[in-house]
Order: C-alpha cells, then structure tokens, then sequence
C-alpha cells in the first residue's frame, strides 16, 4: 500500500505555500505604495513634496506573517503526526496480512495430510475387508456358515456380496432357512433406491 502523503511532500507544499503567501503581501505592499504615490502626487504640488515624507505603511505586518508561519508549521505538524499513524497502520495491516497468509498454507497442508491419512486409512480398510472375503472363499461351506449364523444379517451381506458366487452359494446352502431369507432380502435390497437411468 503506497503512502498517501510523503514527508518531504508535504513539507515542499508548505513552503511553497509561505513563498506564495509572501509573494502575496510584497504585490501588495508594493501596489499600496504606489497608490500611495499616486494620490499623494494629486493632492500635493510637486513642490512641496519633501524628503522628510514618511512612506507608506506596509499591509501585512510582522506579527501576522508569523500568526500565519505558525499556522503552516501546526498544520504540517498534524499532517505529519497523520503520516506516522497511517504507517502504523499500513504495517498492522502487513502483519496481519502475513499471518494471515501463513495460517492459510498451514490448514491447507493440514488438509492436503488429511486427505493423505484418509485414503491410506480407505485403502487399508479395503485391503483387510478383501482379504477377510478371500479367508471367508477359500473357508468349508459349512465352517464359514457357523460363522455366517452369527453374523449381524447386513454385515454378513456385505461379506457375501463380495464373494465369488459360488463360494457365496455354498456358504448360504449351509445357513438355516431364515437367516439365508433375511440375508437375501438385504442383498436384494442394497441397490433398489438407487436412481436409474
């Protein structure tokens, strides 16, 4: 963020403004003198005017040069005091800025480690569920349908879904009548809210 005022600016734009305002009262000063002359010829004969004549007394006097001097000085005083504000500001803002921006590439390397961890953690949940359905194939119909019987009836759908249909067959043959049922309405069940297109 640029600065908006530059301390060697506004002390220039200041001075410059005292120069003018001098300039100023010098014109001034200058054309009341020579006013002055103007009436004083009128008025007096050329011979009577003397060299005791006091001149013409200036428009603006000292003590409002240095009223107005003051004044220039106080405002570049404020003008200052707003520039060193403004950069405490600017520098706050930088700061906070760059926090900013640090805490956003940490949660996105926290988010890119999640979703790291996550896919291992889905991969290594697939791996065990595929080797347990392997375990459960290559098991005696009727030892794997002991097991079956006790199974939670989705959780040993899940497993015969994923079996080799044979396997699957022979293990549901070996299970009692009503656990084979239960399981077969799940299995047909699984896919029926799907949409269809």
């Amino acid at each position: 963020m640029k600065k908006l005022f530059s301390r060697k600016s506004g002390k220039g734009s200041v001075l410059l403004i005292c120069f003018l305002f001098l300039g100023s009262a010098a014109i001034r000063v200058g054309m009341g003198a020579g006013q002055a002359v103007a009436v004083e010829a009128q008025i007096a004969e050329p011979a009577q005017v003397t060299e005791t004549s006091a001149p013409a007394a200036p428009v603006a006097d000292e003590e409002t040069m240095v009223v107005m001097l003051q004044a220039f000085q106080n405002r570049e005083e404020k003008l200052s005091e707003m520039e060193r504000k403004m950069a405490i500001r600017e520098k706050a803002l930088t700061v906070a800025n760059e926090e900013i921006e640090k805490r956003l590439q940490e949660l996105e390397q926290a988010e890119q480690s999640l979703k790291s961890l996550m896919a291992v953690a889905d991969t290594a949940a697939e791996d065990d569920i595929a080797r347990l359905t392997a375990v459960y194939e290559n098991m005696k119909p009727k030892d794997a349908a002991a097991l079956f019987e006790e199974m939670e009836p989705a959780f040993a759908a899940g497993f015969l879904g994923r079996m080799r249909p044979d396997a699957a067959a022979g293990v549901m043959t070996s299970l009692s009548p009503e656990k084979a049922y239960t399981i077969s309405v799940i299995l047909a069940g699984r896919n029926a809210n799907l949409p269809r297109g």
